[in-house]
């Protein structure tokens, strides 16, 4: 296989108890065409609060850990500082999708266009050959420019820790079935430590745009919006399941609430609220023709939306179905079919859907887990295990028929 030059994209704070086995599964890879690019930041003022003072000394000993270890190694690694004193963030420039941004931007301007970014976090696992499948994968799949990685939480020593990442992981896990069983555009799980791109795409969708959190998930959006992207790689990553509350929603703060019995950001979505959806689609050619009831009609006219005018204008600019059907797909995006299910959701109840949603599953050859009178409250934590890992098996068939052009 011809090898891509590989750009590795990771943001650190306070990941210097994870830096030496980071260091040490990157030295491993097999592919060996790669440079590292890391951002070590905090903002500034942490320097003169009490509370976070001794995380700027353990991201001051990371960056010092990074350089001795460069000098033991071939690889090219270059350290972004955003974290000594005076070098921190400064207003509301800050966080991890700021980060993020001024690593890709230093990619940016230095990669061709068929060269690879692959974005990872500190304290992510993977195998030795996963930057060599990425490369495989895009070299056998040319028509994508992205991929959405498959992703698997290892549990640990915390039971408080593991019930809440098997919940959280189920609420990820059922969210990306319903949009593949609706061919949705926007089927794809975001996790900032499972993606890579092809810097033509990034250059295509105009860069990466910083966020407070969700900076992947927007990316993403934007990505599908320029192209189709792949949902399937044949390694794998295992973020750490942990709680943190260093970005603002994502993994960390979905535990910390969910462990404190707060799930509502995080709940399992109705099937008959995707389904609604999915009726909406199949409305798509009928309302290139002309204004009709739509499913969604309720949920954008409380956010005051103007149906007809919005109709009227995207037949206007779109002269053909095709296009149309994009400007359609463009317009009610990944952020608004979010929206949609959170007005949908009143009165849901997540225990019911999640048992209706595994006994509408088609039959796979996988074994069910038993469901029977399933209360996520009183659920214990190999039952919960059991279920994200049917859900994983399920949901990697999905993505690999995805990527294949279902």
């Amino acid at each position: 296989m011809h090898n891509t030059h590989i750009f590795i994209a990771i943001p650190l704070l306070d990941e210097l108890d994870n830096i030496h086995s980071l260091l040490e599964r990157i030295k491993s890879q097999t592919h060996t065409n790669f440079t590292i690019y890391f951002c070590v930041n905090q903002p500034d003022n942490w320097w003169k609060d009490n509370a976070k003072i001794d995380i700027c000394k353990r991201n001051v000993k990371t960056i010092e850990y990074i350089q001795d270890f460069s000098k033991t190694t071939n690889n090219k690694i270059n350290v972004i500082d955003k974290c000594t004193p005076g070098k921190g963030w400064q207003g509301k420039k800050l966080g991890v999708g700021w980060a993020r941004k001024i690593i890709i931007d230093e990619i940016n301007n230095v990669a061709n266009d068929e060269d690879i970014i692959i974005s990872l976090d500190g304290d992510t696992e993977f195998s030795s050959n996963y930057f060599q499948s990425i490369n495989d994968n895009f070299t056998q799949n040319k028509n994508y420019e992205t991929i959405s990685i498959p992703y698997y939480h290892p549990l640990n020593d915390d039971p408080k820790a593991n019930k809440a990442i098997l919940r959280y992981e189920i609420y990820m896990r059922t969210y990306l079935l319903n949009l593949f069983k609706i061919s949705s555009p926007y089927s794809f799980s975001a996790l900032g430590s499972a993606i890579a791109f092809k810097v033509k795409a990034l250059r295509k969708i105009g860069g990466f745009t910083p966020k407070k959190s969700g900076e992947d998930f927007y990316f993403l959006q934007k990505m599908v919006k320029y192209k189709p992207i792949n949902n399937w790689n044949k390694e794998i990553v295992k973020p750490a399941a942990r709680f943190s509350d260093r970005v603002f929603f994502g993994t960390g703060p979905a535990m910390i609430k969910g462990s404190n019995g707060d799930w509502n950001s995080y709940p399992i979505y109705s099937t008959y609220s995707f389904n609604e959806i999915k009726i909406f689609y199949s409305l798509i050619p009928q309302l290139f023709i002309r204004n009709i009831e739509t499913p969604i009609d309720t949920f954008l006219l409380h956010n005051c939306i103007d149906i007809d005018n919005l109709w009227n204008k995207l037949r206007k600019n779109n002269k053909d179905l095709f296009h149309f059907t994009k400007a359609i797909h463009d317009y009610f995006d990944g952020l608004k079919i979010l929206q949609f299910l959170k007005f949908s959701n009143t009165g849901s109840n997540d225990n019911k859907n999640l048992i209706t949603f595994i006994q509408q599953l088609e039959s796979y050859k996988v074994s069910k887990p038993n469901i029977n009178n399933f209360n996520f409250e009183n659920c214990n934590i190999s039952h919960l295990n059991e279920i994200r890992d049917y859900l994983y098996q399920i949901e990697n068939i999905e993505r690999t028929l995805n990527t294949n052009g279902k």
